[in-house]
């Protein structure tokens, strides 16, 4: 089967239709057991897109940092977070959508093509939604790149401080070797309470001492 390549189709029409700041918008880090979900939003310049922009999740982590630097060096770039606290407190989805919010915010866009199929209620500026929309459109592929670059690095981070959960390899996933760490070494602050994984060991842990 032929390779999809993402292209400049969406962004062209959203132009043509008056908007004059289009960004693609995408996110990383719904599935983990632990670290923040990351947003980014990008406005490409039509005639300074990198060559080889494709959905993050088809690319080589080498690859990955190659087009992260190339894309930060022509384009405007905007990332954003969502915190641990405020996934517990709002749930996963609604805290996915306030990162993707934060990020377009710091583009002053006033057309975002957003990867999935749900628009931000808060996006603050019109919407497209397009599923697949990493693989399709040019702009949520570069942003897709962006997030997902920033995210792991977060993580190895992360993982220096809180060492044996494999934070540095996984990004936090609920990888075999994630999930017996948990069991070893317990939560930390960093986990995501309200993710079953990490919440069903809170309550053994609660039931052994009471």
């Amino acid at each position: 089967m032929d390779e999809i390549i993402p292209d400049f189709t969406h962004e062209t029409l959203a132009l043509g239709r008056g908007a004059i700041r289009v960004v693609g918008v995408d996110e990383v880090g719904r599935g983990p057991l632990a670290g923040p979900v990351t947003a980014c939003a990008v406005l490409l310049d039509a005639k300074r897109i990198p060559d080889g922009l494709r959905d993050s999740k088809v690319l080589t982590r080498e690859k990955r940092e190659d087009l992260y630097l190339r894309i930060i060096d022509v384009a405007e770039v905007s990332v954003a977070h969502a915190s641990v606290e405020e996934i517990d407190s709002l749930n996963i989805l609604r805290a996915s959508h306030l990162a993707m919010e934060r990020a377009v915010a710091g583009l002053k866009a006033d057309h975002a093509l957003i990867d999935g199929n749900m628009i931000p209620r808060g996006l603050g500026c019109d919407g497209t939604a397009i599923i697949g929309g990493d693989g399709l459109c040019l702009s949520i592929a570069a942003a897709s790149i962006v997030a997902k670059v920033t995210r792991d690095r977060i993580m190895v981070d992360l993982a220096q401080q809180h060492p044996g959960y494999g934070w540095e390899a996984n990004a936090g996933y609920p990888t075999k070797a994630h999930l017996e760490a948990l069991q070893n070494l317990g939560v930390t602050p960093w986990h995501r309470r309200s993710f079953k994984p990490v919440h069903n060991i809170l309550y053994q842990e609660l039931s052994v001492s009471s």
